[in-house]
């Protein structure tokens, strides 16, 4: 089977694609002939690390959406043929830049009608990001008011939706851009960070999801009522200065995202009502995985990257 490999750590030219054996599901495992597969930040930091992955040779990727091509003894949530999306592994190796993934099946869910693979394959991550802080963490209910900070980017743009569908009251910041776009998600209030100063403008918020990191997480903390919450996500940010500058006024958290089959089952649930909807905004065959690497690190896009594999 075709698959993109690498050898070393570098740049989007170290990615290579190769034959390589075609896997075989183990106990608890399926066998996926992979559709699609979503690109992350993640990968090309760990294309340039090795993070959690170690040294090469590996393949990364998390975001996968095809079909049961096998299953393993054990496994009673899923039949050959039925189309499934999910993250799994992460953060250990899942090697989804593939034609041919095994994953465990609780790591997958299925796919709901009405969402084909490229839009499947560009969600898991990132709306299980936005599930996992939201609903796991912050326990988000009607009538709250959260502010997402990013909220036009991969994860954010998913995180208006889920909060909106949670009945929260949302305000998202981003670019003059992405305003109309931001409104258009059902964000209560979209707020230009280039032209309005947010903490002039937000206030008594009872969660902050800071997806940008670094100084926005110490000035999101002002935003906050007493007793709020803010989750930082981007793993760069130090959160030991952003504690001592609430000083025990809000919480502060970081936050992990990790395979989630409650989580994958509700985010399609979502899906399947129209509830939540990826931006997908380039989409390249398997053998341009360095164009979609060095489109992603450039950060000149809008929406979700994906790989198109079979």
């Amino acid at each position: 089977m075709r698959a993109v490999r690498q050898s070393r750590l570098g740049g989007a030219e170290v990615l290579e694609v190769v034959s390589v054996p075609r896997p075989a599901p183990r106990a608890t495992e399926v066998l996926v002939r992979v559709a699609a597969a979503g690109v992350n930040p993640v990968d090309w930091k760990t294309r340039k690390g090795g993070g959690e992955i170690g040294d090469p040779p590996f393949t990364v990727g998390w975001d996968v959406a095809g079909t049961v091509e096998a299953v393993g003894s054990g496994v009673t949530r899923f039949a050959v043929g039925d189309c499934v999306f999910g993250m799994p592994e992460f953060p250990r190796e899942a090697g989804c830049y593939a034609q041919y993934v095994t994953a465990r099946s609780r790591h997958l869910a299925k796919i709901p009608e009405g969402l084909g693979f490229v839009e499947a394959a560009a969600m898991p991550l990132s709306s299980l990001i936005a599930w996992q802080s939201l609903v796991d963490t912050a326990g988000v209910g009607v009538g709250d008011r959260v502010l997402i900070q990013g909220a036009a980017g991969g994860v954010g743009h998913l995180a208006v939706q889920v909060a909106k569908g949670l009945g929260a009251y949302v305000l998202g910041t981003c670019e003059t851009k992405d305003v109309a776009y931001l409104r258009g998600l059902g964000a209560d209030e979209a707020i230009d960070f280039t032209r309005q100063d947010v903490a002039a403008t937000v206030r008594d918020v009872d969660v902050v999801l800071d997806l940008v990191g670094g100084p926005v997480s110490v000035a999101s903390l002002p935003l906050l009522r007493d007793g709020g919450l803010l989750i930082s996500v981007p793993s760069f940010t130090d959160l030991v200065p952003v504690r001592e500058a609430a000083d025990g006024r809000v919480r502060v958290t970081g936050i992990l995202v990790e395979p989630d089959r409650m989580g994958m089952e509700a985010v399609a649930d979502l899906a399947a009502r129209g509830v939540l909807r990826p931006r997908v905004g380039h989409v390249f065959p398997l053998e341009d995985v360095a164009r979609a690497h060095e489109l992603g690190e450039s950060g000149a896009t809008d929406g979700k990257i994906v790989l198109i594999v079979t």
